[in-house]
């Protein structure tokens, strides 16, 4: 079976719908690298369906020959973030996808919008050396303009600076940062913060911020040529 597919996970007592995507190429012969998609505020729900229809679904359903990869995408319950249970029930998807597919523990990759992009840095931090290589686009760490209902990394890490600690869990893990110039939603400095971070301490980061573009930049982070290529180099043995 390839394409999009319907697929749940059970996490105490709850059910939790999700989508994989499997390429047209697939077959369970060989093992494959998978990629976990963590989608923002505007896909929340239950029917598992709508974290396929902004970023990089959406991505894959314009060009399904650049992402000869398996993809996840789980769901948030309304108002909730990708951390405690809503964590645990993106990586049981994760973890379910790897059995059923074949997937490859040494090219598993991270990546997420806005408030996946929050969750990229949260997971990526909470779970060190997990993932080959991490994306998160339009995320941060910091409450975006003051959005008290957004929990504040920097309680989650326990941390004063939470770019510097941040930086520090994420190590050497490959990374590209993408980030609107003129977004208005998550400020673009949380993008530059955390790339500074990485520098200072020694990452293996890369950044793109495009002018003149809002908070929807994960339209040309997905479609940047050398994307897929990147990311699906890296592997957990194999740093670049």
């Amino acid at each position: 079976m390839t394409g999009f597919l319907d697929r749940v996970a059970k996490l105490n007592g709850a059910e939790y719908r999700y989508q994989v995507y499997a390429p047209p190429e697939f077959t369970p012969e060989r093992e494959w690298p998978v990629i976990l998609f963590l989608h923002g505020a505007g896909e929340c729900g239950a029917d598992g369906l709508l974290p396929t229809e902004v970023g990089l679904g959406a991505a894959i359903r314009r060009h399904r020959e650049r992402f000869p990869a398996l993809v996840v995408f789980p769901q948030l319950r309304p108002g909730a973030f990708w951390w405690g249970e809503m964590e645990t029930q993106a990586l049981q998807a994760l973890e379910q996808t790897i059995a059923e597919f074949n997937g490859d523990r040494q090219r598993l990759y991270l990546t997420g919008v806005s408030r996946g992009g929050y969750g990229v840095w949260y997971i990526a931090t909470h779970r060190p050396g997990m993932f080959a290589a991490l994306a998160p686009v339009c995320g941060g760490i910091a409450r975006p303009y003051g959005a008290d209902y957004v929990p504040h990394i920097a309680e989650l890490l326990h941390a004063t600076d939470p770019y510097a600690e941040a930086a520090q869990r994420v190590g050497k893990t490959p990374t590209w940062i993408f980030h609107g110039a003129q977004d208005k939603v998550i400020p673009v400095s949380e993008s530059r913060k955390m790339y500074a971070a990485l520098q200072a301490t020694g990452g293996n980061a890369k950044y793109t911020e495009y002018a003149g573009v809002g908070h929807d930049s994960w339209l040309q982070a997905y479609q940047e040529p050398e994307f897929m290529e990147w990311l699906l180099s890296q592997s957990v043995n194999r740093k670049s």
